[in-house]
């Protein structure tokens, strides 16, 4: 069974900074990307950031300039850099996997296993 584990969610101020990172147990669940999403109460889980088995990167423009996605295929892990959080910020964040191209990478349908998520909160 494949296996997403996020780990580095907590409790910080505002303009502080957070380290998540997603490792999975099976190499070929995101074969072609993983990304990021994160929910809020109440509101529907968004896209935050992919990147891609060949590094490129994409990223929701609220987080632009902030935040910074990366991967480290031998470690079947992917990592993201959040800086300069704001209360808005604050969600469950979850790890995804795909295994392979969809057009809509900022869709929730395009991406294949999920992890369990974290809890980031920001406190103004």
């Amino acid at each position: 069974q494949v296996q997403l584990l996020e780990v580095g969610g907590g409790l910080v101020q505002a303009g502080a900074s957070l380290r998540l990172s997603c490792t999975t147990s099976d190499r070929t669940s995101t074969a072609y990307a993983m990304g990021w999403f994160r929910q809020a109460p109440g509101k529907e889980r968004e896209f935050v950031a992919r990147v891609k088995w060949s590094g490129g990167t994409d990223y929701t423009d609220s987080v632009k300039g902030r935040f910074t996605i990366s991967r480290d295929n031998a470690k079947n892990t992917m990592y993201l850099q959040m800086n300069s959080l704001k209360p808005e910020d604050t969600a469950v964040y979850y790890c995804a996997g795909a295994t392979r191209y969809r057009a809509t990478y900022y869709d929730t349908e395009a991406y294949d296993y999920w992890g369990q998520g974290t809890q980031v909160t920001v406190s103004s």
